[in-house]
Parts: structure tokens; sequence; C-alpha cells
């Protein structure tokens, strides 16, 4: 057992012994003193990023890992806040109050727009709902969440696992744990970001002085360590399935095997997980004006750039209509703004082996490390399986066409394409025509209900449903240790939904003010510092400011 690791979970035990319980009102002080950290640390945690990805000083890459990291811990922070500030005073939570019966007689709770951090200025059009399980009634939304959450009493420790691709997810998968939970937890972060540890080590030093969290570092053998100690009580996971299956039943693949046969996992402790997704985006065909298009294949086109396509969220299967008449210009449009994009250094460790192999492009090794956005026209799953079974993890996307004999039957398919053959179940999206509600009744509503994926994000990239936060966030429910497909559980979530099915995030055609994770935007890194001064100090005088910059993109 590694010494660091043995004396961060000695320490938390035994301060955990001492404090036994944290108030409601103790944990909205320590969520405040986060924010300041946050904030004060968030240039450094930034220009370090951007160094890591070999783009030093770069606006466009310190505004994205602004958006993507401080900001999105920033936005949970401000949230959570509200929600434990509710449960002291005895109010209902915002949730209970915006219900809707779906056609499916499901209920649909209303998760987004927020109410006090600018959500209608800063998303305009967008709406969140979350659909919870058939047979869930209103008075059974939350579950025991919320009564867990109100006891505050420390329950043991988590080991957290962290992400080496986007900053945010090890801050906020360890908050959910510690704030809504009663953790501690001994955060180990990934190899491939660690050097962020003495920013989160400055940005969350209240936690840690409280005796709440412990931060680590080191590889596997560290990480195996710190998941197989007795004093651990439970496990999440964000990487790979083979990450997960390793933990879970071994190293060696023949004994992995018999032991998920013989369902005899190496361990019993709780495991949750968010893994791999070949993230589908279906385009619905109708006839839609050149600027809806346009717009849509933007949206396309930043889902795939995005921090160099490093990750799970990256659209990796664009599915379209054999027969659509705009086809061809829409997949025209989504390479013209691939191609107007700079390409990035291939940061995360073996990129150019995955390209190659998932472009089936041989490429020379070069100096910038950068790799071409590639969108692979027409592919056949039967001819390249990989491509709808394997998550790339680089920046290859592929399109496949469907055959079918109308509109509404082709959305059906596509639906039942992306669930049956394209791997995972995390989050995909779908872009409908502006008048297929109309033409086809019933037919979207159906979609909407039938894909099985965690996030659907209707329009919009399935990124943004990810850094919201009040909206849950992780795989369709149904997975198991032995079929974990792309996890089990959910974090952010900051309004406590119990039993939900999928969260449902839409958007109209055509964003305004022009998305600020374009990386067209000309304004982002100041839009960027904006929106993240408004999440911690979410007062009337930052709209102004935050209002002209976003039109400025």
């Amino acid at each position: 057992m590694s010494n660091t690791t043995e004396q961060a979970i000695k320490d938390l035990k035994t301060r955990g012994g001492q404090i036994g319980h944290v108030s409601l009102e103790r944990r909205v002080q320590l969520c405040r003193e986060c924010l300041t950290g946050v904030l004060d640390s968030a240039e450094e945690w930034i220009e370090l990023a951007a160094s890591a990805k070999q783009c030093p000083g770069l606006p466009s890459v310190l505004a994205e890992d602004l958006l993507s990291g401080p900001i999105v811990v920033a936005r949970q922070l401000q949230l959570t806040i509200q929600t434990l500030n509710a449960i002291a005073q005895g109010k209902r939570l915002r949730t209970t109050r915006h219900l809707r019966k779906l056609s499916s007689q499901q209920i649909a709770v209303s998760v987004f727009p927020a109410n006090g951090v600018f959500d209608r200025l800063a998303f305009m059009g967008l709406n969140g709902w979350v659909y919870m399980q058939p047979g869930i009634e209103e008075n059974e939304i939350h579950g025991p969440r919320i009564n867990f959450a109100r006891e505050g009493k420390l329950s043991g420790i988590s080991a957290v696992l962290g992400a080496g691709n986007v900053s945010s997810i090890p801050a906020t998968d360890s908050l959910n744990r510690i704030m809504f939970e009663g953790r501690q937890v001994v955060l180990k972060m990934n190899p491939v970001n660690d050097y962020l540890e003495p920013v989160f080590a400055k940005a969350f030093r209240s936690l840690i002085h409280e005796g709440r969290r412990k931060i680590i570092t080191g590889g596997a053998v560290v990480g195996q360590m710190l998941v197989t100690h007795p004093d651990i009580h439970d496990i999440h996971v964000t990487g790979s399935a083979q990450t997960h299956d390793a933990i879970v039943w071994g190293m060696d693949q023949t004994d992995r095997q018999r032991r998920k046969l013989a369902n005899i996992p190496l361990t019993q402790k709780q495991i949750t997980s968010e893994l791999g997704n070949v993230s589908p985006w279906i385009i619905v065909p109708g006839q839609y004006s050149l600027r809806q298009l346009n717009s849509q294949a933007q949206h396309v086109a930043a889902s795939i750039t995005n921090n160099a396509s490093f990750n799970c969220l990256a659209t990796k299967v664009l599915v379209t209509w054999k027969k659509w008449n705009q086809r061809e210009k829409f997949l025209d449009l989504v390479k013209q703004h691939l191609k107007r994009t700079p390409e990035r250094p291939a940061y995360y460790p073996g990129a150019l082996e995955r390209f190659q192999r998932f472009a089936a492009m041989n490429l020379p090794s070069t100096d910038s490390r950068c790799l071409p956005w590639t969108l692979l026209i027409e592919q056949s799953i039967e001819e390249r399986p990989e491509l709808f079974t394997e998550e790339s993890f680089v920046c290859v996307c592929t399109e496949t066409s469907l055959d079918s004999d109308s509109p509404d039957e082709f959305a059906r398919y596509a639906t039942d394409f992306v669930n049956d053959r394209v791997n995972g179940s995390l989050c995909a999206s779908i872009t409908f025509p502006p008048t297929f509600a109309s033409e086809y009744p019933g037919v979207r509503e159906r979609c909407l209900f039938e894909l099985r994926y965690g996030s659907v994000c209707i329009n919009q990239w399935s990124g943004l449903a990810y850094a919201l936060t009040t909206l849950p966030w992780g795989a369709y429910p149904g997975a198991s240790l032995a079929n974990v497909d792309s996890g089990i559980g959910n974090v952010h979530n900051t309004y406590l939904l119990d039993a939900y099915q999928k969260a449902v995030l839409e958007g109209p055609l055509i964003s305004f003010p022009k998305p600020v994770w374009f990386p067209s935007h000309r304004n982002a890194l100041r839009v960027a510092r904006a929106l993240l001064e408004s999440y911690v100090s979410p007062t009337a005088m930052r709209i102004p400011r935050l209002l002209a910059y976003a039109l400025t993109g």
C-alpha cells in the first residue's frame, strides 16, 4: 500500500470519527468557501490545462477549459447551495413544483432552466426535463435522497477514480458524494491530468481541512490499492469499461470471464461508474432552412472538435436518411465547419494509434501531433463494425445513412438502430425538422420515450446536458456489473431525483446568442470569465456584462 494512500485513508477515518455529522448549514458554508477557492484558482487551473494540451495561452482552449472545468464546478456548487438551503428551510425543491404527465403516464420533472443563475439569459430557449421511471408517483420522485442529505451523517469513505480528459469530472463526482451522500472522499487523480492536484488542493482546501476529502496521485497500481483497501466503503470510476472490469472481475482475461459467468466479483463494495459511449446524433429528415441546417451543422462540428474530441460524449456516429434531399448539403456544411476549426495536438495517450485504426488512415508522426478532424461518409456497420461498437476516443466521426420509405419510418428505424446496434447508453442527440411533430403526430414523442440513453438532447449537443448539473448525468438504467454498458448510477442531479429513467434537454434549431462553446465564437474567453463570476456571485449587477459579452460572438 502506498504510504500516501494509506495515510489519506487513515486521516479521513480518524477525522470522520471526530466529526460524525455535518449540518446543512455547515455544508452550505463549505460550498461557499469552495466557490471562492474555485474563482481564486481558475486562471491557474486553465493555464495549466492549456499547457498540458500543448496549447499554452491559446484563448479558445483557455475558454474551453474554463467552460468545462471551473464553470461546471462553480455551477454545481451554487445549485447545491440552493438545494441544501431549501432542505434546511423545509421548502419543497423547485422540481416538485414543475411536473407534468407524459402520454406514457410517466412523470416528467422540470429541471432546467434553474432559478437564480441567469439560465434564461445564458441559455435562451433551452428546457430540460427528467423522465421518471414508470410507476413512480409524485411523492416518490426524490426517494430517500432528501432525507439522507438532510441527516448529514458521515457514512464511510468513497474512492473516486478521476477522469483524465475533463477537469470538472473528478471535482463534481467528489462533491456529489460529500454534499449529498454523507461520504468522505479519497480522490485519485488520473495520470493524464494529475498536474491539477495542487490546484484542486487550493480550490478545495476547506474540504481537505474539514476532513471531507483527500487527493492522491498515481497509476493503476495506486488505484488498485485504493479500491481494495478495507476502509473504502464504495467506489466511483469514470473511464472505460475495461478499467471497470479490471476492478470488478480482475486483470486476467481468462479469470475475468470465469468470474463473470459464475458471478463472483472481486469486491462486494458498491460501484458506480460513468463509462464509454459511441455517442450518436440522429438527423431526422425534413425541409430545413439554410440557417437551420447550418446551425445544426455547427452544433455537430463543435461536438466533434471540443477538447480535441477526447470526450465520451463527442459525436461518433451521425445517422441520416439515405433519401433525404438535404443530406449532401448538411454533410458538406459539417465538413466546412470542421475545416474552419484549427487542428489541435492529440494530447491523450494512444491517440495516433487509435486514429490510424478507426480512420483507416496512416499518418506520419509530426512534431505538432495534430490529427485531422475526420468525418467518414456512408459507412456500413456490416463492413466497419468497430466504428459503431467501440468508442474510438479520437477525432473520427462516422456517418451512416439508413434506408426507409418515409421520414417517420426513418425516425423509428434510427431509434432502434442506435439502441440496438450502437454501443453505449450514456447520451444521444437527435435533430427534428420544424414541422415534423405536426406532420407525424406522436412519432417525435415515441422516439424520445424509446431512446435508451441516460441523456437525450434535441437539437443540442449532449455536452450541455453534462455541464448544466441539474440534469442527472449517467447511463440509462438497467446495467449490471457483468454487463456494465455505459455505467451504473448517476452524478450531478442537484435536485436529488431518484429512480429516474432519462434526462431530456431541448433547444431551438438556431441557438441565440451563438453558443459560447462553438469554436467560432469570437469572445468566448470573456464570456466564460463573466459566466464564472456570475455563478460565484449571482447578483443582478452581473447581467449587463454577461449579456454584452454573449452578444458579441
